[in-house]
C-alpha cells in the first residue's frame, strides 16, 4: 500500500441481515486530502463511511466481508476499537454536544484516554477550539452549557471535541445538512483549513459543496461505488453515464 494512502478498503461488502448494502466497494483515500462520497439517499455513502472507524460494529446482525485498512493495518484484525476511533473520529450530521459545559466537552475525550492534569487541559481545550474556528465565540463562556450555542457553534465544538484526541482521519457524516447557509460557509472553511493536518472523508448530498471542498469524489449508487477519481473529472467529464446523470439532476 502506497504511504500517501491513508485508508484503503479492498472488496468490501456490508449486509444488514439479508440485505447487502454495500457491493465489493474498492477505494484509495489519500493522506491530506478530502475525499467526498456522493450519491442519491440510501445508497451506502453512510454504511461505507462508518466502515472506517467500525461505527457499524454497534448495529446488529451486520456481516462484514473485505478488508478496511489505516496506515497499512487491517482494521478489523489488527486494531483495538476504542484506539481505531480516537484516531478516526467522526462529526455527525446532527450536532450532537453533551449535555454539559463547552469546556467539559472538549475534556471529555482526552479524560477518557487519560489525561487528567487541568492545566494540559486547558491548552487542549482551548487548541481544539482555535483549531476549529471557535475559540474568540466562546472562550468567555466556557463554563457554559454547550447546549446554548448556535447549530453551526453546536456542530464546530463537535469539530473540536474530536479533534482534542489528536486523531489522524476524520469522518464527517453530512456535517453541514443541518446548517444554515453561512453556518455552512464556515463549516466549510474550516475543512479547507483541516486537511492541512488531517485526512478527511465527508458524506454530502450537496454536489456543489462536494464541487467545492473536496479533492477526490466517489459517487455511490444502490451500494456500489460506480467511479471515483479527482473532483474536477467527475463533475466535468465522469466515464460513467449514471455519474453524469446524477451530477446533472437527472435523478437522485
Amino acid at each position: 500500500m502506497d504511504t500517501a494512502l491513508k485508508l484503503q478498503t479492498k472488496n468490501l461488502d456490508l449486509f444488514y441481515g439479508s440485505f447487502q448494502a454495500l457491493h465489493a466497494v474498492s477505494m484509495d483515500m489519500e493522506s491530506n486530502r478530502v475525499t467526498a462520497l456522493i450519491g442519491p439517499s440510501g445508497c451506502g455513502k453512510s454504511t461505507f463511511l462508518k466502515t472506517l472507524n467500525r461505527m457499524n460494529d454497534l448495529i446488529d446482525d451486520v456481516t462484514i466481508r473485505g478488508e478496511v485498512y489505516y496506515d497499512n493495518t487491517n482494521v478489523y484484525e489488527q486494531y483495538d476499537v476504542i484506539e481505531l476511533r480516537k484516531r478516526i473520529g467522526m462529526v455527525f450530521q446532527k450536532p450532537n454536544p453533551f449535555p454539559m459545559t463547552i469546556y467539559d466537552n472538549i475534556a471529555y475525550g482526552p479524560k477518557v484516554h487519560g489525561i487528567t492534569n487541568k492545566p494540559r487541559l486547558d491548552v487542549i481545550v482551548e487548541q481544539s477550539l482555535k483549531a476549529a474556528v471557535l475559540w474568540e465565540e466562546v472562550k468567555d463562556r466556557l463554563n457554559k452549557p454547550a447546549l446554548g450555542l448556535s447549530g453551526g457553534q453546536q456542530q464546530r465544538l463537535c469539530i473540536a471535541r474530536v479533534l482534542a484526541v489528536e486523531p489522524d482521519v476524520i469522518l464527517m457524516d453530512e456535517p453541514t445538512s443541518a446548517l444554515d447557509p453561512i453556518s455552512t460557509a464556515k463549516i466549510e472553511d474550516l475543512i479547507d483549513e483541516l486537511k492541512k493536518n488531517y485526512t478527511i472523508v465527508i458524506v454530502t448530498h450537496n454536489m456543489q459543496q462536494a464541487a467545492r471542498i473536496s479533492d477526490k469524489t466517489a459517487f455511490f449508487l444502490n451500494g456500489i461505488m460506480i467511479e471515483m477519481d479527482d473532483t474536477e473529472k467527475i463533475f466535468f467529464k465522469p466515464e460513467d453515464k449514471r455519474t453524469e446523470d446524477y451530477i446533472s439532476g437527472r435523478f437522485g
